[in-house]
């Protein structure tokens, strides 16, 4: 089935559209998650999540602005970064005093993170093929430089020379911002 016809069936809110779309991106989504998450309890929970995220926002899904399996991958890192970042906190038992400031960014600081983030996406996009396809491992998924060098048929020294010389071209480029 096409993906069209899974996001008319999801979008209908059809059960076979949700059945059909974990049949064709379920092992994609189980890639991406797992590349964040390591405990398998927190991988399935965290699937269950991103299928239920698919299943009430599939409205927001645009296809001028991408495939259905960037959106998905895209869902799918959020949720496993978010279950991640959560899981840090609950292991933390900090009690929270009024007299902290307010850990949010101000405009600011949101500003001149989303200057860096478009100058990052730049210079990425200026890199060959493979060092691009590294960072997007090594810093989207979030992938381990064993399974990195396991699946791109590299030696584990080759993979941390190669991201070696990838971080001090983007710091050069990017004049020191980007501490990758």
């Amino acid at each position: 089935m096409e993906d069209r016809e899974i996001v008319d069936l999801l979008t209908r809110g059809e059960q076979r559209g949700l059945d059909e779309l974990l049949l064709r991106h379920g092992p994609m989504l189980r890639y991406v998650v797992g590349g964040v998450l390591s405990d398998p309890r927190e991988r399935e929970e965290c699937l269950s999540d991103v299928t239920l995220a698919v299943w009430r926002r599939i409205g927001t899904f645009d296809p001028e602005k991408g495939t259905l399996a960037a959106w998905l991958t895209v869902v799918a890192r959020n949720r496993a970064r978010n279950r991640l970042r959560d899981a840090g906190r609950r292991g933390r038992d900090e009690e929270l005093s009024p007299a902290l400031p307010d850990p949010a960014p101000g405009p600011e600081e949101e500003l001149l993170r989303r200057e860096r983030a478009q100058a990052i996406r730049r210079a990425v996009d200026q890199l060959g093929r493979t060092d691009r396809e590294l960072f997007h491992r090594k810093y989207f998924y979030l992938q381990s430089t064993d399974q990195m060098a396991a699946e791109l048929g590299l030696t584990r020294r080759g993979v941390e020379g190669r991201l070696r010389r990838l971080r001090l071209k983007l710091r050069k480029e990017l004049g020191g911002e980007w501490n990758g």
